[in-house]
């Protein structure tokens, strides 16, 4: 049975094996890790699934914002990696991961909720679409058709153009 824990009852060490296992060691080159650089997870949106006290998936979110031109900033939350144990994918843990985040979303998120990712996927499942996000740009590439967001707890998605990054 799948137990799903606070991301912060895990050891870090094994979230980072997790996620080497899932990406790979080189996943600190991405754009996501650019946005979200220098911010702690955020604890009330980032959980574990563990299955007889072993760590199987994590999903973590970040504290982010949209800064338009005129100086605007908007708070957002990062939504990601969503990561499954390599052996363990494909059998919906994602899923029930991301189904937990977003229902604690809806009372804790203090912002929309953005990410990089497959729009099929997090579309048909998730809600989340590129309607407002065609004129974001985040600090390295990225393909604009995987650049996501969405509502969430009464919080809309900046529709303007503006630079996405870390919290300060």
């Amino acid at each position: 049975m799948v137990e799903l824990l606070p991301l912060s009852d895990i050891e870090p060490s094994a979230v980072e094996a997790l996620l080497d296992a899932a990406f790979g060691t080189d996943r600190f080159e991405r754009t996501a890790y650019r946005i979200r650089k220098g911010m702690n997870a955020v604890p009330a949106l980032s959980f574990a699934a563990v299955e007889a006290d072993a760590l199987i998936g994590t999903i973590q979110c970040w504290p982010v914002a949209h800064r338009a031109a005129d100086g605007a900033v908007t708070p957002l939350v990062m939504v990601g990696p969503v990561a499954v144990r390599p052996d363990l994918q494909r059998g919906g843990h994602g899923r029930v991961l991301m189904a937990h985040m977003l229902a604690a979303a809806e009372t804790a998120a203090d912002g929309a909720l953005m990410m990089i990712g497959d729009p099929e996927y997090y579309g048909r499942f998730f809600g989340f679409t590129v309607d407002a996000t065609g004129a974001w740009g985040l600090p390295g590439p990225y393909e604009k058709r995987r650049l996501l967001a969405r509502a969430v707890n009464g919080h809309m998605v900046p529709t303007g153009a503006g630079k996405i990054g870390p919290r300060l």
